[in-house]
């Protein structure tokens, strides 16, 4: 491996890191050389992630947060600063989804998904960039957006409009953090499987969706370990404010 990708000598932070996508992050950055501090409300499911880590020789440690609580994530920054170190590296990743049609979408459903999708990806780049700026030290955030934040489906409106906004604040973020040498980009994953759609993936309805991909299949998680890295370490010292696509063409295809 290239020593531009080398992440050796560096601390990431990965929220959602307990399992699906984000437990495929937190080992692709362990693999490259990196502690890792894994992040989400479900503590054994972190446990199992750090396990995989550390058995693989790598290094991991768990702390609780709810992306979604302002204060959860002001008590994890404040925990990690002081017995760990200060973040060079982190991934947006926790996410939750609702699924009905728009008309019938409660309150409660809408704010929940907006506040973990969205706020949650506000809350914790706030943190992290206000870290790294204090110590005059540059740094990456990776959000983790969607092919849904660039084109629309039926009966996924709130994470739609919550992925959207996430693509979106990375550029604003990128605008004004760029200064402080802090890099702020989007990765935009098409379908893979994962714990949240485990069930949807292998319906009919899913299937025709996947007819639709120019690649006839849905992603392997660790086909997103490459733009990871890329944005991750100083291979991607020049990009700031981009989205990355990872999805098979499916935007590209026919209307």
């Amino acid at each position: 491996m290239s020593s531009d990708f080398d992440l050796s000598g560096r601390l990431a932070l990965v929220t959602g890191a307990g399992s699906g996508l984000g437990r495929q992050f937190a080992q692709t950055l362990a693999d490259a050389g990196a502690t890792v501090v894994l992040a989400a409300r479900r503590a054994e499911k972190l446990h199992e992630t750090a396990a995989l880590i550390t058995a693989s020789g790598g290094s991991a440690h768990c702390l609780s947060l709810d992306v979604a609580d302002s204060q959860s994530v002001v008590d994890c920054f404040q925990e990690m600063e002081s017995e760990i170190g200060i973040a060079d590296v982190v991934v947006n990743n926790a996410g939750i989804t609702s699924v009905g049609y728009l008309a019938n979408v409660s309150e409660d459903d809408w704010d929940a998904v907006l506040n973990t999708n969205l706020k949650g990806v506000f809350l914790v780049a706030q943190a992290a960039a206000r870290s790294l700026a204090r110590e005059k030290r540059g740094g990456s955030i990776i959000n983790i957006a969607s092919i849904l934040g660039k084109r629309v489906s039926k009966m996924l409106g709130p994470y739609i409009a919550a992925k959207g906004g996430v693509i979106h604040l990375t550029k604003s973020m990128s605008l004004e953090w760029a200064r402080y040498g802090v890099r702020v980009n989007a990765i935009a994953p098409g379908y893979f499987r994962t714990e949240m759609n485990d069930g949807l993936v292998d319906s009919e309805t899913f299937k025709e969706n996947v007819r639709q991909i120019p690649m006839r299949r849905i992603g392997d998680s660790k086909e997103l370990a490459g733009p990871l890295l890329l944005l991750a370490s100083d291979a991607g010292s020049y990009m700031t404010g981009a989205t990355i696509t990872v999805d098979g063409g499916h935007l590209c295809s026919s209307l």
